[in-house]
């Protein structure tokens, strides 16, 4: 009578999941992410786009609209698709020269992206700043030929004192001479006329350069009032494009007031008054009653013409020393694009470069973690597909590959197969000898 046996429960151990499994895994659950990471960003990427190509179409608003759409989804397009390719190719290729050659192809599109894409995106991150950057410079400069030109100006004031002490010397003169300390003859005679005529002479020339000073100074606060209102535009609020029209407008008035300046200073009047006083005296005939009186009249208009033409040399000398000044010629101001401001001041916005950039190439910090992931993989080997990954496919397509196996072999017959005769099939009941240790099922379920 056979013996009971309780069932054994077979214990199957726990091993670890390999590594390479877990990665491939994850990429495949990662795939959708990935598509829908790359087309986000390149969605991001066509908007700005189409924001900095706006400003560089001109036409009709419907046109500038249809043109800009068209090519930022052109843009949009290329991005992703180009991503996208890499994505599913650059990782499976293994050999030293593919990969070479794929990184050689994802460097040069990533130089078409930034020449298509990236400078339009700074350009609609930073245009705005960037249009500013040029009007506050070019307000500095202009500032800078303004004080300049009042300098040029205003540089012929200070022959003033000079002008003005020499018409008090001979206006002090005349007065000594009409008491006779020149000739020794009290008078107004030959020397005292030619005094009084020549501080008359420089009189003139100092109200002319006052006169001047005011001039300048009017000009000088009128420019001021432009830069005031340049600076003003420049921090003001409204649309870049209408306050850029205004700051032009300004500008062209301050460079009409530079060239003002430069043409008021009396610096030329003061070297031709210089000249005038030099080569064009004239000594007058000495009219004293006495042939004695008339030489002593003669020698004191020989010292006066030679002090006179002292003075003339030295108010031609400080003349020419202002007229050599480099004359101003300011820059006239240019009005920019957002697209062309970025490109110029671009060291200024390197910040906003960079975040046009990474939205554009931040795809291919993904292209580059895929390939070191696969790479693992392959180094690590991935593993045959155990029981808790067989899927109900992959268990039917195993059985029926089985299947066509078996009926493959059995078709064949095999004539290395020796010629004996049939083994006795064993009696029904009998269990054979090499199934002398299996329980029969009917045995199993009905026990005696």
């Amino acid at each position: 009578m056979p013996t009971e046996s309780a069932p054994v429960s077979a214990t199957v151990p726990t091993t670890a999941v390999p590594t390479s499994l877990l990665l491939s895994r994850g990429v495949d659950r990662l795939e959708a992410t990935l598509k829908i990471t790359t087309a986000i960003l390149a969605l991001a990427a066509g908007v700005y786009t189409y924001l900095g190509v706006r400003e560089l179409l001109n036409g009709s608003p419907s046109t500038v609209f249809f043109a800009a759409v068209i090519y930022s989804v052109a843009v949009s397009v290329g991005i992703y698709a180009f991503w996208i390719f890499l994505m599913q190719f650059m990782p499976h290729v293994v050999s030293t020269k593919g990969r070479n050659l794929m990184f050689g192809c994802m460097l040069l599109g990533s130089l078409m992206i930034v020449a298509m894409s990236s400078w339009l995106n700074a350009s609609a991150l930073a245009g705005a700043a960037a249009i500013q950057q040029h009007l506050s410079i070019t307000v500095q400069n202009y500032t800078r030929d303004l004080d300049a030109a009042n300098t040029n100006a205003i540089a012929a004031q200070g022959l003033l004192p000079d002008i003005q002490l020499s018409a008090s010397r001979f206006s002090k003169l005349a007065d000594a001479e009409k008491a006779g300390s020149l000739t020794g003859t009290s008078g107004s005679g030959t020397v005292v006329q030619l005094m009084t005529q020549m501080s008359g002479q420089l009189d003139s020339l100092g109200q002319e350069v006052q006169a001047s000073a005011k001039r300048v100074s009017a000009l000088f606060e009128q420019g001021g009032k432009h830069l005031a209102k340049m600076r003003e535009l420049i921090s003001d609020r409204g649309p870049i494009a209408s306050r850029s029209d205004a700051f032009a407008t300004e500008s062209l008035a301050l460079m009409g007031v530079i060239a003002n300046l430069q043409q008021t200073s009396v610096a030329p009047a003061v070297k031709r008054a210089a000249a005038t006083l030099s080569s064009g005296f004239i000594a007058p005939v000495a009219g004293g009653r006495t042939a004695d009186l008339a030489d002593r009249q003669s020698a004191v208009v020989g010292k006066v013409e030679g002090v006179i033409a002292m003075q003339a040399t030295s108010l031609a000398d400080a003349a020419d020393k202002i007229l050599a000044m480099p004359r101003v010629e300011p820059a006239r101001f240019q009005s920019m694009s957002p697209a062309e401001a970025v490109l110029r001041y671009a060291g200024d916005f390197i910040p906003s470069w960079a975040g046009a950039i990474s939205i554009d190439l931040m795809p291919a910090v993904l292209v580059l973690i895929l390939c070191v992931v696969h790479a693992a993989i392959r180094r690590e080997g991935l593993p045959a597909a155990n029981a808790s990954s067989v899927t109900v496919g992959d268990m039917l397509a195993a059985l029926q590959m089985a299947r066509e196996v078996e009926t493959a072999r059995r078709a064949v017959p095999s004539e290395a197969e020796p010629q004996s005769a049939p083994a006795t099939a064993p009696a029904v009941g009998e269990p054979a000898a090499a199934d002398e240790n299996v329980t029969a099922l009917a045995s199993a379920r009905h026990p005696k």
